[in-house]
């Protein structure tokens, strides 16, 4: 076996690099198949996807029993990127192109990849931020120097480093709502930076017993402004995924939905445990929506269900017109309608939901491995 300081090692980023820039990279997964319940990495094409378990596949005399190319170069994960070394070690020496990723699924599912997205008329910068593993979105705002961040993940330094690139100064942290499927990096960040988090004090009660969260906001309402630069975000209060979940409206150019509206569908209603209140709310809000937004804005949303979703730059924005057409529930036309779709669609939620929930209400502390594990698998928070 190779020691293990040779063993050829790959980032996720650069593995999300070489295959969006057209590199025939294969993926094998060494976990048990019951792991991938929890995520994969899909970026690849089904048929570039492997699920070998690391122990099956070392016992194997040639690996080439197991159905794999020598000819395709393979990027080996485990959970940790442990036994994925030893694997890799194994396939490389029995003639293979293999490298493990570096810290495994936990790495997948933290990372994040920046995106630039056309600013419009009242930005310097836009920046889309991608976490594949999840289907999560985040955006950096800049104007004249000032940057706004939204819905940021537990580790913001691509955040940060961008900002730095830049040469700008974060002067404000907002998330949409209070989310339940990752762990926001909001409060902390703000509170590094001596900057407000806003947050639309509906949010700050944890929805499944009343209880108050302990994290200090800076509540915003439906009509309130945030000015950074020469920009002004003005907050609209959406409700029906959350109670407290708003649109950051960025004139008729940009709208950032949080998990109001997706591509192809909206944030479910059913997660805090009031499905029927929040389901006509959301009704109410997408009723508000068809009103008020001109087709031409640009939505925004903070998750995305699969590559569908993607415009052909891979950033995850749509015009409003656009959705209006394509997005199944913002078609239907009357409230009994909609009820009775999002009640056929309606799922268990995930049991670690209402513990991510607490944590970002400060009503409860976990560890970083701990936090990773809450973490695993894509958001399910699309009604649908």
């Amino acid at each position: 076996m190779a020691p293990s300081d040779t063993i050829p090692e790959i980032s996720p980023e650069e593995l999300v690099r070489r295959v969006e820039g057209g590199d025939a990279l294969e993926v094998l997964d060494v976990r048990a198949p019951f792991r991938l319940a929890s995520g994969t990495i899909d970026i690849v094409a089904p048929a570039a996807f492997h699920n070998i378990p690391g122990s099956q596949l070392l016992d194997l005399g040639d690996p080439e029993e197991a159905g794999l190319d020598r000819a395709k170069e393979l990027a080996v994960v485990c959970a940790q990127g442990v036994a994925s070394r030893e694997v890799t070690a194994f396939l490389n020496e029995k003639g293979y192109r293999a490298s493990s990723v570096r810290g495994g699924m936990a790495a997948w599912m933290r990372m994040c990849i920046a995106r630039d997205i056309d600013p419009g008329p009242d930005l310097d910068t836009l920046v889309q931020f991608d976490r594949l593993g999840k289907g999560a979105l985040g955006y950096l705002l800049v104007s004249d120097k000032e940057a706004v961040v939204i819905d940021p993940p537990r580790d913001p330094q691509p955040f940060l480093d961008r900002v730095a690139r830049i040469g700008a100064n974060v002067v404000a942290v907002a998330d949409t709502h209070a989310h339940a499927d990752y762990i926001s990096g909001g409060t902390e960040l703000a509170r590094a930076l001596s900057v407000p988090y806003f947050l639309h004090p509906a949010d700050l009660v944890l929805p499944y017993d009343g209880r108050r969260g302990t994290i200090p906001i800076e509540p915003v309402q439906e009509g309130e402004k945030i000015t950074f630069g020469g920009a002004t975000l003005i907050v609209e209060h959406t409700p029906g995924h959350t109670e407290g979940s708003v649109t950051y409206r960025l004139g008729d150019d940009l709208a950032f939905a949080g998990d109001f509206i997706f591509v192809r569908s909206i944030g479910r209603p059913d997660l805090g445990g009031k499905a029927e209140q929040w389901t006509e709310q959301l009704w109410q809000s997408l009723e508000r929506a068809r009103r008020e937004w001109p087709d031409a804005i640009r939505l925004c949303p903070a998750h995305y269900t699969s590559d569908e979703d993607r415009s052909a730059d891979r950033s995850i924005v749509a015009p409003f017109g656009e959705l209006r057409e394509h997005n199944e529930p913002l078609r239907i036309t009357s409230s009994f309608a909609f009820h009775s779709w999002v009640e056929a669609r309606t799922q268990q939620a995930p049991e670690a939901y209402a513990r991510i929930k607490a944590i970002n209400l400060g009503l409860l502390e976990v560890d970083a491995e701990e936090a990773d594990l809450l973490e695993l698998g894509r958001n399910q928070c699309a009604a649908g």
